[in-house]
């Protein structure tokens, strides 16, 4: 073995080898190229030392078992390169091939999270044991990134579980299994409390087996898949409907990897185990070398990480730990952070004007916690421990030392300065200030509280116990010491964190409404309304833009552009209008604001949407030969004029990370998540920035000026860069 190796070699007196995953150059083993070097010598050295080894034990000295692929090297990968990396995923497989077929008896002792290709190295042992510990997840969440199990993965869960609950078990949702989860279902074999039983429970098992020679089931003559294979007739009847369901499921969008494992499920089935394990890597190698996976591990994993992390925290400002919030306002907005505060174990005043109103908003709480306990997630003690922390009340003075207070009032400036005056004085001196709001600026609002440099946005989204983004909007007085409190709150209560700088919208809301007036001005030209919601869902958002056009209401995007307007005009600017004002207008005087008031682009009963409304076609008539419409221009419509905007919030300092603006443009308004983000979405256009600017410009040559490509990101074509935080700290530098 050598120096570099990241596969420690043990061989004990019993003649059992323990094999300990252990890369001295990185915090998680992943598989990289030193692993592909080390375990190609240890399954040499297996092969030739064989006779004298009674079982091998693997397991790691990390706090994870094993981390999978090196997403470096994923990233990296590309078409012209295919051949290669198809021979590098070939031998890998090879190897863990070898190891299941050595006779021995191989053990997987489970010490931390098992996920993608840590789970495939477990899965080509004969026997897996696995820690007793919530951290000790088992799973494949390469779809989440756009790829697939490519190490064996996809062909070994097949023959374990069975088509069907391979790919709704493991493959095509990305779960995380807990340790009793996972022998629920089979995945692992056995669980021990701690890690120190692992190592022994190992050897009892090798024990058992001595003098046998140990293979795995699918190796055994005769050894039959669970559920059958495409030619059993039960199979058979129902496959068909699979990949129509999976196409409704993610309703037409640009996301390759769930086809592709579907693909090598049901084509691995019908073939013996080394060509199954080949049908998969050829997949596998589409996927890795093709934009979308590129997209997904930038944006879910290096600007995911970039966005949780330590953000330049100087080391003496000490970590912020509040015990106690006020909420003001215990509307949709406010029982929702009640809810979440709560869950992170925090005490929470929910403040109403009236008593009643606050306890209304402490019965949104309830019904979320009932639920839990009717589906066995909670105790009903557990459910009362948690209501106990939630104190609904009209009553100021109850704040008493709050070191907290998130105002969710109406989006009225004198309004929240009004609640602010009320609640200070009862507060502790040093308690954080913040206000929830989606447009109104903070620098404004900072005028209304005493101490403004205490005081930063924290735009939560609705609804908020599922919603994942927290905005935090830092005004012009608010102090570093006062953002990275706000950090510490959204670490606190489990929200991913972006940052961004003071404007009118901010940028989420900013963004998304370029989205929502590109969709809704569609009517105008003639589009009709089931062609736009079908672009939209196609081009990957979670909600069509007129569906959701009816949640957030427009009479609400009428208040919010009026106010624009007037705040633009009074600076001495011009108000650039949209199309899509005269078709908001129209809705809004017909009585047809949203779903709020059971009216609006959809007609709905009971609250429940049932179809577009027809009076549509009469308002805005359609063109005559709707499939003359490109489809295409439709979709990229929305996601260009949300990209364009993006790079404008860029230039003006709104926002200043390129992984905030992905991560902020995904898990808070939706954005196409195979795109990986508004930013990510310029670079991995066909041809790159380049490629982006010459199709904004045919774009604005058809559809109006909007669509012109700003200066910066015209240049930034020109000298051959992407965006990226990276290139931006060079160029700082």
């Amino acid at each position: 073995m050598t120096e570099s190796s990241t596969i420690r070699w043990d061989k004990g007196d019993d003649g059992i080898v323990v094999l300990t995953l252990d890369d001295p150059n990185q915090s998680a083993n992943t598989m990289n190229a030193a692993y592909a070097a080390s375990i190609k010598a240890t399954v040499e050295r297996l092969e030739a030392e064989r006779d004298d080894i009674t079982g091998v034990i693997i397991t790691s000295a990390k706090k994870t078992f094993f981390a999978g692929g090196d997403l470096n090297d994923l990233k990296a990968a590309t078409r012209e390169h295919s051949d290669e990396i198809a021979t590098f995923v070939r031998d890998g497989k090879s190897y863990l091939r070898r190891l299941e077929t050595l006779g021995t008896p191989v053990v997987a002792a489970i010490n931390g999270a098992a996920l993608g290709g840590g789970l495939e190295i477990a899965l080509a042992c004969h026997y897996r044991i696995v820690v007793d510990d919530p951290k000790a997840v088992l799973g494949f969440p390469e779809v989440q990134l756009g790829l697939l199990p490519g190490a064996g993965g996809v062909t070994r869960t097949v023959r374990m579980l069975g088509i069907v609950d391979a790919l709704m078990q493991l493959l095509l949702q990305g779960q995380r299994l807990r340790p009793q989860k996972a022998l629920e279902i089979k995945l692992v074999d056995e669980i021990v409390p701690t890690r120190d039983d692992l190592v022994p429970a190992a050897k009892q098992w090798i024990a058992s087996k001595a003098g046998e020679e140990v293979h795995q089931p699918w190796d055994v003559k005769g050894y039959k898949i669970p559920g059958g294979t495409p030619a059993t007739p039960a199979l058979a009847q129902n496959l068909p409907a699979f990949p129509a369901n999976l196409r409704k499921q993610i309703k037409g969008a640009n996301y390759p990897a769930p086809h592709h494992i579907m693909a090598a499920a049901v084509e691995g089935a019908q073939v013996d185990f080394d060509n199954a394990s080949e049908i998969e890597g050829r997949y596998f190698v589409d996927l890795v070398t093709g934009q979308v996976s590129k997209n997904m591990i930038q944006a879910f994993f290096f600007d995911l990480q970039r966005a949780t992390g330590a953000r330049g925290r100087p080391e003496e400002i000490p970590q912020f730990t509040p015990t106690k919030v006020v909420v003001l306002g215990a509307g949709m907005m406010g029982a929702g952070i009640a809810y979440v505060c709560a869950k992170a174990g925090l005490e929470v005043v929910l403040k109403d004007v009236a008593e009643g109103a606050a306890f209304n908003g402490k019965s949104y709480s309830k019904r979320l916690v009932d639920k839990a306990v009717e589906r066995g997630r909670s105790t009903r003690a557990q459910a009362d421990e948690f209501l106990a922390l939630i104190t609904p009340t009209a009553d100021p003075a109850a704040a008493a030392g709050a070191q907290l207070v998130i105002e969710a009032v109406f989006e009225d400036p004198k309004v929240k300065a009004e609640v602010f005056a009320e609640i200070e004085p009862h507060l502790a001196p040093d308690a954080l200030l913040a206000s929830n709001t989606s447009t109104l600026p903070i620098t404004e609002l900072a005028h209304h509280v005493s101490r403004p440099a205490d005081f930063i946005g924290l735009h939560f989204f609705s609804p908020v116990d599922k919603m994942p983004l927290l905005e935090i909007i830092r005004g012009e007085q608010t102090s570093d010491e006062t953002l990275y409190r706000a950090l510490d709150v959204a670490k606190l209560i489990k929200k991913t964190p972006i940052v961004v700088n003071d404007s009118r919208g901010f940028f989420t809301s900013r963004v998304i409404g370029t989205f929502i007036n590109e969709g809704i001005a569609m009517l105008l030209e003639g589009v009709p309304a089931p062609t736009i919601e079908q672009a939209s869902s196609q081009a990957g958002y979670p909600a069509p833009v007129l569906q959701l056009s009816d949640e957030l209401n427009l009479k609400l995007m009428q208040k919010i552009r009026n106010a624009a307007k007037n705040a633009t005009e009074s600076e001495g600017g011009t108000w650039v209008g949209h199309p899509a004002e005269q078709v908001i207008d129209k809705l809004v005087a017909d009585g047809r604001p949203g779903r709020l008031e059971g009216a609006g682009f959809y007609e709905y009963e009971d609250g429940k949407r049932t179809r577009l409304w027809p009076g549509l076609k009469q308002d805005f008539p359609p063109v005559g030969d709707p499939s003359q419409l490109s489809l295409k221009d439709l979709e990229e419509r929305m996601m260009f004029i949300e990209s364009i905007e993006t790079v404008k919030c860029l230039d003006e300092g709104v926002i200043e990370s390129v992984a905030d603006a992905n991560i902020g443009s995904i898990m808070g308004i939706g954005f196409p998540g195979w795109s990986g983000g508004v930013l990510q979405f310029i670079n991995g256009y066909d041809g790159g920035l380049p490629g982006f600017v010459a199709r904004a410009r045919e774009l604005a040559e058809r559809y109006g000026d909007r669509f012109e490509p700003p200066a910066s990101l015209v240049e930034k074509a020109e000298r051959g860069e992407t965006y990226s935080d990276e290139e931006a700290l060079v160029s700082a530098g």
